[in-house]
């Protein structure tokens, strides 16, 4: 397993971040855990050391919030998602990480700069519900963006925030979606050689950090009502797009 202290200096704080997003506060933040422990190892070496810890923490929620979904999204959802992630695979040895940043983080602050505009003009915000042709799309893209930096969350809030689902109802959907993306990309993980014993290891030392940081997640999840709840979903799908272009720009 991985000794630097400077590694669990910044390692062990990411999952903490990562947990309290996946227990109820929309998942905003659980894209940030690569690149902060890219500080002290490689990105690709972080995201295999994260995946089974998020899958720890999705089984987690999965009790949590048990009953708690949207059939509808989820059926347009899961089966695009699994693409998304074979497309991934497929593109593994093509698309560096700096070119999947970029993309997902361009379009995740767009968004939410549009959203901004919209709420400045006091322009009435348009409710959208379960869609398949854009379900399917975002699905998609979230599948294969979560695959090589599990940065999944903004194409999903793309897609999920506007329907203005119940704050309880949104984060089980949520769970769900990704709990399903993680479990699946463990089979790609594995086939491209991304788990061996060190970083196996170094991921079960961290494995105790993640239900504190759930656990947590689900106390403050009960404490913000609903208007605060989407206020920093998409404060947080802003800056965590910034901080993905900044660090596909100025990465070295």
């Amino acid at each position: 397993m991985i000794v630097d202290p400077l590694f669990y200096l910044v390692a062990i704080p990411a999952v903490l971040i990562v947990g309290i997003s996946k227990g109820g506060m929309g998942g905003g933040l659980g894209m940030v855990a690569v690149p902060i422990m890219s500080l002290a190892i490689p990105p690709f070496q972080a995201a295999a050391i994260m995946l089974p810890i998020l899958c720890v923490m999705d089984l987690i929620g999965l009790w949590g919030f048990r009953g708690q979904y949207d059939r509808n999204n989820l059926r347009i959802l899961l089966p695009a998602a699994v693409l998304g992630i074979l497309l991934g695979a497929l593109s593994f040895s093509y698309l560096t990480e700096q070119h999947i940043k970029l993309m997902i983080g361009l379009i995740a602050t767009l968004f939410t700069l549009n959203y901004a505009w919209q709420k400045l003009h006091r322009k009435p915000e348009k409710i959208t519900q379960a869609d398949t042709v854009k379900g399917s799309f975002w699905g998609t893209l979230a599948g294969f963006t979560s695959f090589s930096v599990h940065a999944g969350g903004p194409p999903m809030n793309i897609y999920m925030l506007p329907q203005k689902l119940d704050k309880t109802l949104f984060v089980g959907t949520t769970i769900i979606f990704f709990a399903v993306v993680n479990f699946t990309k463990l089979i790609p993980y594995l086939w491209l050689g991304l788990f061996d014993s060190t970083n196996l290891m170094t991921s079960l030392a961290l494995l105790i950090f993640a239900p504190i940081g759930v656990y947590f997640g689900m106390y403050l999840h009960k404490r913000v009502n609903d208007f605060w709840f989407y206020m920093a979903c998409y404060g947080l799908l802003f800056v965590t797009g910034v901080k993905l272009i900044s660090e596909s720009l100025f990465s070295v």
